[in-house]
């Protein structure tokens, strides 16, 4: 049975004021209904009037993405009746929108995939419903307007994608990307927010709404399919509908019927003009995008090209890593793609808690072998511990001082090598006879007693003086 699946994403551009007025679009500190005017909240005689950054900064997406960009785009009242919707109309884009016809490239689960992009179009964003007690069952809501009038750009797929795997990396792309354009900022509350439509080939379509996350997406995804497949099992019949994620669940539950185009009875917004922005597109400059940036890479730091990938998927990411590359810069690749970002994933911070120059001056002490990679782990660990505190962080010499990891090839591991070949004498009969590996083991039961703090190389080289002159004793 095959999936089919379209998105919908909703991205809050990155400007100072709201799409038809002037209000201020940072109010995360601030108090409910601040950040408001008689536009905004759509009070009797207020008139919009357009956010011109809002319209370059989608402009410049569409070009990113190859859209054809309308010679007359029009703005369009969409009509429905919430609480948060204090017009009781959005204003929308319908029938024109900026760009249209546009595509996007994936790895998707079959290799390279190009997801065809059907329009892109600007539009206003409602308020906020704060539910108060009872959890999924809330005993009352209220409104916070400040949101309202923010301006969002609307990216709509065609029903390309074949599985939650395949939702995920176009989300993450399309993230990447929007970064890359400085057009969007990901870590502002509410900033990307998804549709999906998904059916099974042959049956009804569903649309599940209220994602916020690009994991929350891949949870409502395989949900879904999993709920679509066991009704098909059962011979029961799959309703057109609009559902509802609850993350915290990782279910979709009924919403309602799902609405088509003439329920919501869109007509052109009489209180703005046409948009005749076409030959504004030649003007638009594009940065370095992701797929370059990715080239470059691997041509002037002579990187892997999985290396490239994932250092090139986020703006912060590629830009850590230039900053710590001239130390090595395959040396730096490893330890940011493989190292770095693992542990930022585990503890969920982002790659702006750590410190570029903490970073090269842990890799110098790798390259000069001051300490073991193991040690270069403590180091890296106990210097995101300290971010994640809110403490300030050492410089990684002091914390291998510290932790006493460097790395030593000295006469205080001799005592504890003799131990270990006295406590292991079938492992040095095998080495004796030849065989490398017992060597290796050696090693390891040496550096479980040193707690990695010296090279294994030379503990070796300890173990191997000492069998020698052992041997040369007797």
């Amino acid at each position: 049975m095959t999936v089919i699946i379209g998105l919908e994403i909703h991205c809050q551009l990155n400007t100072s004021s709201k799409l038809f007025c002037e209000c201020s679009t940072d109010y995360r500190d601030d108090e409910p209904n601040t950040h408001v005017c008689p536009i905004c909240l759509g009070l009797p005689g207020s008139l919009p009037k357009i956010n011109k950054k809002a319209v370059e900064y989608t402009l410049k997406v569409a070009k990113a993405f190859h859209c054809e960009v309308a010679e007359e785009a029009e703005f369009a009242r969409k009509n429905y009746f919430y609480p948060d919707l204090p017009k009781g109309f959005q204003i929308t884009m319908y029938d024109h929108p900026l760009g249209s016809h546009g595509y996007i490239e994936i790895e998707g689960d079959e290799g390279e995939k190009r997801i065809q992009i059907t329009r892109i179009h600007l539009e206003e964003d409602p308020g906020r419903l704060v539910h108060k007690g009872g959890g999924d069952r809330p005993r009352y809501s209220l409104v916070d307007y400040n949101r309202s009038g923010i301006p969002l750009l609307e990216i709509v797929t065609e029903p390309d994608l074949r599985s939650p795997k395949e939702a995920r990396k176009l989300l993450n792309n399309i993230r990447a990307m929007l970064e890359y354009l400085r057009v969007f900022d990901g870590d502002k509350e509410g900033a990307l927010r998804v549709d999906a439509n998904i059916s099974i080939e042959g049956y009804s379509r569903v649309e599940v709404k209220n994602i916020s996350s690009y994991k929350g997406v891949e949870k409502a995804l395989m949900f879904e399919i999993t709920r679509q497949r066991s009704l098909l099992r059962r011979g029961q019949p799959i309703e057109r509908e609009t559902r509802h994620f609850l993350e915290s669940r990782g279910i979709t539950t009924t919403s309602r019927g799902k609405e088509v185009e003439h329920d919501y009875r869109y007509f052109p917004e009489p209180d703005l003009r046409p948009l005749r922005v076409k030959d504004w597109v030649p003007s638009i400059d594009l940065p370095e995008l992701p797929i370059a940036r990715r080239d470059r890479f691997m041509a002037q730091y002579g990187i892997s090209i999985n290396h490239a990938k994932t250092l090139t998927g986020e703006l912060k990411l590629a830009d850590f890593y230039e900053k710590v590359a001239p130390i090595d810069p395959v040396l730096a690749a490893t330890w940011v793609a493989d190292t770095l970002l693992g542990e930022l994933n585990y503890r969920n911070l982002s790659v702006g808690i750590m410190s570029p120059q903490h970073f090269k001056q842990m890799l110098r002490l790798i390259k000069e072998g001051t300490i073991t990679d193991k040690g270069a782990i403590e180091v890296l660990r106990y210097i995101l511990d300290q971010a994640a505190n809110n403490e300030p962080t050492d410089e990684p010499l002091l914390i291998v001082e510290r932790l006493g990891i460097g790395k030593t090839a000295g006469e205080e591991f001799i005592p504890i090598a003799k131990e270990v070949i006295n406590t292991n004498q079938a492992a040095v009969q095998d080495f004796c006879r030849g065989k490398k590996e017992a060597l290796n083991f050696l090693v390891g039961q040496l550096m479980k007693k040193t707690r990695g703090k010296a090279d294994p190389r030379e503990l070796g080289k300890i173990i191997e003086s000492l069998i020698t002159q052992s041997n040369a004793g007797a």
